[in-house]
Formats: C-alpha cells, structure tokens, sequence
C-alpha cells in the first residue's frame, strides 16, 4: 500500500471510528487528516482533500478549535489561516477525555447528586429502588471521574505503569 493510499485509509477508519463514539465524522476526518500531515493546512487545502464545502470545513475546524484538538495559525505576510493538530497521542488522549468530562460527565453528576438527596419512605420499592439505581450510578460516574483526573495530571508512562499493574 502507497502512503496516499494508507493516509486516506486512516482518515477514514478515524471518520469510522469517530461516529461510532458519537462524533461527527467529518470532524473525526479533519482531526484524522491533520493528525497524518506534517505541516498546518489551511482550510482550502482540507476542503480539497476531504472534498468538503466551505461551510463545513470552517465549522468542523471551530469544534475541533473548541475541544483543544486543533490550535489556529498565522504566518507572517498571509491572510490565510493555517490549521495543525498536536500529534502526541497522550495529549490528544487527554484532551478528549477532559471535553468529555466537561460536557457529559460533570453535568449528570451533579444532576445524580441532586437526585441521590430525593426524600422518600425507604420502606416502599419505587423509592429504595430508585435510590439505589441512582446512587449506585452515582458512586460509578464519580469513580470514573476520579479515574479521569488521575489520568488528566499524571504522566504517560506512570498511568500505563498504574493501568497494567491492576491487570496483572
């Protein structure tokens, strides 16, 4: 296999694997095809690549801007606006995971700590029930999040380090 052959390949396994984790895949494809090229694009070059429109191509790089995946920049001399993705894996790894608690795990834990306080008769099922259902979540929800910050302050060897060690 060619190397345009095998970008073109990863940028759509990456577009694939990015609507399966309910992100758009045009956005998972402009990461995907910053990720793989060495030098910034600009949106024009990323339109013509991706065969994308306009409006898409500058929408898709503001989200991509908005989750830290993606950083805007200038050259002296030009108008244009240049795109570049980091390629440290762990970085982009961490970013990720710090959207997504930001955007969906803060907001249903607090939404769980103010269920987990409903008043009720603990002796009638529907409560205990609910109770239990939404406590247990909770207690789940928040050691996943104290997963998460492990992961957001510590280094990669040392996390990996920690991870297999439990499997062990």
């Amino acid at each position: 296999m060619e190397l345009a052959e095998a970008k073109q390949s990863f940028i759509e396994a990456w577009g694939k694997l990015g609507s399966e984790w309910g992100i758009n895949r045009t956005m998972a494809q402009v990461h995907a095809l910053l990720l793989v090229t060495p030098d910034a694009l600009t949106t024009e070059e990323i339109m013509e690549t991706l065969s994308i429109s306009r409006g898409n191509a500058n929408m898709t790089l503001r989200d991509l801007i908005s989750w830290g995946l993606v950083e805007k920049q200038h050259r002296a001399g030009e108008r244009k606006e240049y795109f570049y993705a980091d390629k440290d894996t762990w970085n982009i790894a961490r970013q990720v995971a710090k959207e997504r608690r930001k955007r969906e795990l803060d907001p249903i834990i607090k939404i769980l700590d103010k269920l987990s306080n409903v008043k009720g008769d603990k002796k009638d099922p529907e409560y205990k029930t609910f109770h239990k259902s939404v406590t247990d979540i909770n207690k789940l929800a928040k050691n996943v999040d104290k997963t998460l910050e492990t992961m957001l302050k510590a280094e990669e060897s040392w996390f990996w380090g920690a991870i297999f060690k439990i499997f062990k």
